[in-house]
Formats: C-alpha cells, structure tokens, sequence
C-alpha cells in the first residue's frame, strides 16, 4: 500500500514560560496575559521544544502502520512558535499562512491524502484533478480546512474518504464515499463513534491533534480493515500521543485488547497472524504430573513454576509465536521479575489465553466415551480472567475411535458443549478455541479419520450458529488428519496435507478467523512435517498455523530434568524447535 500525503511541513517551537521569572497582568476574565512589544529574546522560559508538525505528522503515523509514503522532493518546513504556561496555549505566533506545492509523484500511489495542512491554489487544485483522470484507479481522501471548503468542491466530489469539521449539505459527494466527523474530541463515521479525553500532560494544537485522527483512521482503515479497530486506534492515539512520540501500532494492539469491550475479531486475527504459532502451555495438574513422574522430577509448585518460565523466558519468543495457553495455576505465577506470566507476556506483546475446560468426564457409568465438563461457574471465571489480562480461551473435547464410537449422542454431546462455551467467551469479551480432537491413539486409517472429523466439523458449526457464535471472532483448534498410531501403514506428509485440507475446505465455513493445529501423540518432526506439508497445499480461505504442546515442548523437558542448571539449554532446544515449525508455516503456498 503506497501513499502520497499532500500538505505543509511545518516545525513547531514549543516555549515553555516561567511564571516566576515574568511579570504577567490579568485580563478582565481574569487570564494571565503577556506584554509582547519586546524582543523575544529578552524572554526568559524553562523550556524550548522544535517538533514535527503539519504533514509531516501523517507521514510518520503512516510509516508507523507499514504504508509506503511517497517521499516530495523537497520538505521545507514553516517555523511557527507557541508560548505556554501551566499546560495552556498562551499565544501563537502569526505568521503568513504558506501555500502548498503540488509536485507529482515520484511513483503512482495508491491513495492520495490531502492533509488538513494543505492550503492549495486553485491552479494546485486543477493539477490535482488531471492526475486524478489521468490515474482513475487512484483512491482519494479529502480533509478539507472551513477556509477553503469551497475551493475543494471538485475534489471533494471525487473523493473516496472525507473528513469533514463543517457540514457539507452543498457539496456534491458520491455515494460510495465514507465520510468522517471530526470534533474537537471525537471522531464519527455513520453510527460509529470514537471519543478521547481532552486532558493530556503535553499541549498539542487543533491541526496537530487533526493530523493524528485523520492519518491514525485512514492507515487502520487501510491495514487493519476494520471500522471498530480503526476508530479505537484513533481514542488511543490521541490519548497517548505526546509532543515528540506517536506510539507505535505494537502499542495501540496491545492496548486495544485491553480495552474493556476488545475487538473479537482483531484479537482473533492477530493470534493465527502469518508466520507465527500458539504455544500451549496449558498442561492440568494430572498431565504435568505424569510429565515430571516419567523424568523423575519432582511435582511441586517450584519446579511447575520454573519449567513454565524456561519457556516464557526463551529469547525472542514474540517472534515465533502469537500467544501462549495457560492453566489457571501458570496464569497466578510470577516470572523473574516479580510479574506475573500474564503481564510479562502481555509486555513482550504475546497475547495471554487460558483452558478454561475441567477435564474429561464418562458419557455414562459403564461408557468408554466422554464428555468435557466445566459450564458450571464459568461465567464467573471468564470475568476474572478478563480482568486479570487473559484475552482467549480454549476448551477441548475428546474423541476416541473403536468399535461404533465415537456416537452421534457424544458428538452432539459435546459440541452442544463447546457451543455454550464459545458464546460464554464472547459474551465476556473472550476469543474462544473449540477443539474437537480426534484421538490419535487408535487403529484406523486416514480416511476414516476424515470422515469422522468431518461429522464432527459439521456438528459443531451447526452449533455455534444455533447459539450465535461469531465466527470472525472464533478459532479452531483440530487434529491434522491422519492414520491412527496402532494403524499400518502410517500416513505420509503428503497424505496428511492432502486429506486436512480436504475437510477443512469441506466442514470449515470461510469466515471463521482461523485454524490451529494440535500435535496429538504426533512425534516432534513429524508433527513439524506434517505441518509444512499441510501448508504447502493450502487451499482455504482462512489462516492457518500451528498450537503445539508436546512437540514443542518434550524436547525441552527432556533437556532440562528438573535441574535449572539446564534451563539455558532447554530454551534453545525450545528456540530451535520453534523455528523449524515457524519455518514450516513460511512453506510456499500451493495457489
């Protein structure tokens, strides 16, 4: 995405007066004011702080969000200096309002963005019209200043995207153009509306915080594609932008999932976003135990604390994997530094999720098939999650293959079961994983596994309709499909990414947000290779990534053996293990 800003470059002089070394008179509202027939170097002030303004604040807000900007060939600002005492504008400057040159492109853009800086003459205004015939696929977006509202008739008219101070009843605007309301603090597109606190440490101009909105919207809107996420973006921009620092778009996620009603869909995205995976880390206390039991370890609260922390502590871990699952016991643990895993992965910007499921129960007394139980209390639950920073949940259902199993009762069962769950999780501002796992364990053949995580598919997105489950807001978390581990022969990569992108593309709707991909009982490089292959055949709509425990983990463990002596070589076992399954996920695409 390319975008040429157009508008003037301006260079505020920020002077800070000091109220103790200056005589100021009170005006008839009972103001400060300040004598200014006298060289403003005989000024005495605590402060003097230069900033960017005009344009070039959109351009660095733009850059921020991974648009190319066409660079002008010429950036020549316009000095202007504003005086200031206790946080209020005392006095501005006046200075001849320079008009904008228009210079074409160096290379075609995608959208052309005239700044509420620009002040154009009407031959600029013309220049800008025959590019645009001469480009008709060229997007536009207009922030017209009330002073030349008129003069910008012919390109408002022509505009894809206004941002409008001032009504616009006699203009002409086309249909499909969004327009955008800007107030002093809010800003509005249709029934959808943003509103920011006015009250800031450092003072900032109308054109500045102008700038902010209109380029902090139209790059969310651009890279984010959504209107919610775009206009929350904006609130937190301006309430954390400063005279000299605009927050990076790694802030405004992080604090957009903080948000007491977050984005579903954006959490959703950003977990499953390419090239990275989910680390499950969420072992229950009888699965852990039999982990430490098998390498003689010690099952204590210490030694489950620090085996978890090789994990979050590995260096560079945000660059391999989108969020972490934990048990409810990790989610309360403190890392190194005396926060808890919650907050510390938060900080390194991995999203922080939770099993929220209470483990496995018998369908009947005699039965061999089971259902997962958990529904009681866990409203509640999913509450003091949120509040602690937890932004997804995951709940598993098990299946198990034999003789007539598993039923049509236990799949309905719990996919009954994890439908209540997902809107549960929606309706606390949580994104929900449902996964439904075929056992590995099992003598069947890779087509029977298809066939019955088709059934199974097919059941539970019933569900998650009847119930109202969003499913831009949802992810799925499934075995790859493959032959059991008693079956022989053993399926091959190729099988397995043949036959799983077949039922995804079969079971799976389009919209859902994405599908993660358990190991189950899969050996670490087989499960790796399964995975590249899988991705290599891609041919749904939706992402797909991987949600591992045991493959990424065993080998650490096995490295580590309870002794934190060797905690630094479990986490490059870790490291390694991670790359080879981000590696796999950068496979090149089938189509």
């Amino acid at each position: 995405m390319r975008i040429f800003v157009v508008g003037n470059y301006l260079e505020d002089n920020f002077i800070k007066l000091d109220e103790n070394r200056l005589d100021f008179e009170l005006n008839d509202d009972g103001a400060p004011c300040l004598d200014l027939a006298f060289s403003e170097t005989s000024l005495f002030f605590q402060k003097k702080t230069s900033v960017k303004s005009g344009s070039a604040v959109a351009e660095e807000i733009f850059k921020n969000f991974g648009v190319t900007v066409i660079e002008p060939d010429e950036k020549s600002p316009d000095s202007r200096f504003i005086l200031s005492l206790k946080n209020r504008i005392l006095y501005i400057t006046p200075t001849t309002r320079k008009y904008t040159d228009w210079k074409y492109p160096s290379a075609t853009p995608d959208w052309l963005f005239l700044d509420p800086s620009a002040n154009l003459k009407d031959e600029n205004i013309k220049k800008i019209e025959t590019y645009l015939k001469l480009h008709p696929k060229l997007r536009l977006a207009v922030f017209p200043d009330r002073r030349n509202l008129g003069n910008l008739a012919p390109l408002i008219s022509r505009a894809d995207l206004i941002f409008a101070t001032e009504p616009l009843k006699s203009l002409t605007i086309k249909k499909s153009a969004i327009i955008c309301k800007i107030g002093p603090d809010s800003l509005s597109v249709g029934n959808e509306k943003t509103a920011w606190k006015t009250e800031r440490k450092d003072l900032m101009t109308d054109l500045t915080v102008r700038e902010i909105a209109s380029a902090t919207f139209l790059a969310a809107l651009l890279t984010e594609k959504n209107l919610k996420t775009a206009l929350n973006f904006v609130k937190i921009s301006l309430e954390s932008t400063t005279l000299t620092t605009v927050p990076s778009v790694k802030f405004l996620k992080e604090k957009n999932m903080q948000e007491e009603t977050p984005d579903l869909a954006l959490t959703a995205k950003l977990l499953v976003a390419r090239g990275k995976g989910i680390l499950a880390a969420d072992e229950s206390g009888g699965s852990i135990h039999k982990k430490f039991e098998g390498m003689g370890i010690d099952d204590t609260f210490d030694n489950r604390r620090d085996y978890r922390n090789i994990f979050f502590t590995t260096p560079d871990l945000e660059k391999y994997v989108n969020g972490v699952i934990l048990f409810d016991e990790t989610a309360r643990q403190l890392a190194d530094d005396g926060t808890n895993f919650v907050k510390f992965l938060t900080k390194k910007g991995i999203i922080p999720g939770i099993k929220v499921d209470m483990g496995l129960e018998p369908l009947s007394e005699n039965s061999k098939e089971v259902y997962t139980k958990g529904l009681d209390g866990l409203d509640d639950r999913l509450r003091e999650y949120f509040a602690m920073g937890l932004r997804f949940a995951k709940w598993r259902a098990a299946f198990y293959v034999g003789d007539g199993t598993p039923s049509a009762e236990v799949i309905e069962k719990n996919c009954d079961i994890l439908s209540d769950y997902a809107k549960k999780c929606q309706d606390a501002h949580i994104v929900p994983i449902v996964e439904p796992e075929l056992v590995h364990d099992g003598d069947y053949s890779v087509e029977a596994c298809a066939e019955i995580t088709g059934k199974i598919l097919d059941c539970l997105f019933e569900k998650l309709k009847e119930k109202g489950v969003k499913l831009e807001g949802t992810l799925l978390k499934v075995n790859m499909i493959l032959a059991g581990s008693e079956h022989d022969p053993n399926s091959t990569p190729e099988e397995v990414g043949k036959f799983t992108n077949e039922v995804l593309k079969a079971h799976v709707p389009k919209n859902l947000a994405g599908v993660v991909f358990l190991s189950g009982g899969q050996t670490p490089d087989e499960a790796t290779e399964n995975l590249k292959e899988i991705i290599k055949q891609k041919s749904t709509a939706f992402p797909l990534t991987f949600s591992f425990a045991r493959a990424l983990q065993a080998p650490a463990l096995e490295a580590w053996r309870g002794d934190n002596a060797n905690a630094d070589a479990a986490r490059l076992t870790f490291k390694n293990r991670l790359i080879k399954n981000t590696d796999a996920l950068n496979t090149n695409y089938g189509n």
